[in-house]
């Protein structure tokens, strides 16, 4: 594991280095000879690194970058998975210009505390051999990225930073001390106070498993109790358990252990190579005649109540985000809360462009059933145009091949559920800012 970065390709530092980096999430480092001197983090590896050229960088960073002979970077599928892994990878390898923290202050830790109510708190490096934690997660180089983490985290499993007191913290007012420890204790009824603590307790769990990198296995559990919930007619608490589902899907997938990427560096790229051979293999075994996944393009409509109609198409290339693709489409038929009847608009104008710099998509991904499939393949030999083309289905997930529905798990899954979030994610922003203006006349 020591021997991570030694293993890392490294880039020569030029003012154009920041050109060769990909705009996805994870860790860069920066070498003195094969001595790490800085690890950071970023959500956008190109950009950030771009940001160390700037003329008035500070006297520390421009120190740092003056003495920096080569970078290296680390890929990952989160903002989440980048703070965790910049901090153990900080531990483990304390680099110099980490070690000293601004104002000569000691890094932060996040502690769970050992109380009735655990709290969720930080703390500096001298406060961490006290005797009153059940675990401590760090260093985090800055307050900011240790807001960042819990920010993340609190908004799902909500949790108390204050000892208890004798009335509701202002958090619990907005739904991020839920239950509150102090309301709790103040009620007079001792079955509301156990069954209280024990939710509590219950998201302290969930917290550390985010944490330790069991994401999986938490979502698992979560799934189950959801379903509990829904045979037993509590249809509250199961949509309670979706919401956190589906919130940790969005700040983690995939969801892969921070200790993966330590071991292997290449993990990220390693990840998406399988998930197109994966869902390639899917395909010809459902008959299709694929060559090649290397364009992938997902359509998707948005419209409230037929009004503002709009569709997004989104582009991957090597399964791999390529936003200079992307496109969205306003709808112009009369029938605008007919997804069939968009959809069928919006494949007769994108084959105006097949052979122009939108190019020609490998394969066609549309976020729907049987009917919509079908609509794209009736333009698509209506024009004699050969693209194949597959639905994506919910609850669960399936493909749509033809008239047949296929079930789709793993890796293949993955990367269809990334491109159908972030087509519906497209089509909704164009849908909302039309509505937006024509609220505002």
């Amino acid at each position: 594991m020591t021997d991570l970065l030694k293993k890392l390709p490294k880039l020569k530092i030029s003012p154009k280095i920041y050109r060769e980096l990909p705009e996805n999430a994870g860790i860069y480092v920066f070498f003195n000879k094969s001595l790490p001197i800085y690890i950071g983090k970023a959500i956008n590896l190109k950009r950030r690194v771009s940001s160390y050229f700037d003329l008035d960088l500070g006297i520390k960073t421009s120190r740092m970058v003056k003495e920096a002979q080569t970078l290296s970077f680390i890929k990952v599928s989160s903002e989440l998975e980048a703070l965790l892994l910049e901090a153990k990878l900080i531990r483990l390898y304390m680099p110099k210009y980490n070690v000293a923290a601004k104002d000569d202050k000691h890094p932060l830790y996040i502690q769970i505390t050992k109380e009735k109510y655990p709290r969720v708190i930080t703390v500096r490096k001298v406060d961490l051999n006290k005797d009153n934690s059940i675990a401590n997660y760090g260093p985090f180089p800055s307050s900011g990225n240790v807001r960042s983490v819990l920010k993340l985290i609190r908004r799902i499993f909500p949790f108390a930073d204050h000892k208890l007191g004798k009335r509701g913290c202002l958090y619990s007012h907005i739904g991020l001390c839920d239950p509150c420890p102090n309301i709790v204790e103040m009620t007079n009824d001792k079955l509301v106070i156990t069954n209280s603590r024990k939710r509590y307790l219950k998201n302290i769990k969930s917290i550390k498993a985010i944490l330790d990198g069991k994401i999986e296995k938490l979502q698992k559990d979560l799934v189950k109790e959801m379903k509990k919930a829904s045979a037993n007619q509590n249809f509250e608490e199961a949509a309670r358990l979706r919401d956190q589902i589906e919130k940790i899907e969005y700040i983690t997938r995939p969801r892969i252990p921070t200790e993966y990427y330590v071991q292997n560096p290449n993990l990220y790229e390693d990840i998406r190579n399988k998930e197109l051979n994966e869902l390639k293999d899917v395909l010809v075994d459902c008959k299709l005649k694929i060559v090649n996944l290397e364009r992938i393009e997902c359509f998707d409509v948005a419209h409230l109540a037929g009004t503002n109609a709009t569709a997004s198409m989104v582009t991957f290339i090597n399964g791999e985000k390529e936003k200079t693709f992307y496109r969205h489409f306003r709808i112009r038929q009369k029938k605008g809360g007919s997804d069939i009847d968009s959809l069928k608009e919006v494949i007769k104008r994108r084959i105006t462009h097949l052979d122009d710099s939108w190019g020609k998509p490998d394969l066609i991904i549309v976020d729907g059933g049987v009917g919509q499939v079908n609509a794209f393949n009736n333009v698509l030999s209506g024009y004699k145009v050969n693209i194949p083309v597959i639905g994506i289905s919910k609850n669960p997930d399936k493909l749509i091949v033809g008239d047949g529905k296929i079930k789709i798990k793993g890796n293949a899954l993955h990367l269809i559920s990334r491109l159908r979030d972030e087509a519906h994610r497209f089509a909704r922003s164009y849908h909302h800012k039309l509505v937006s203006k024509n609220l505002l006349g």
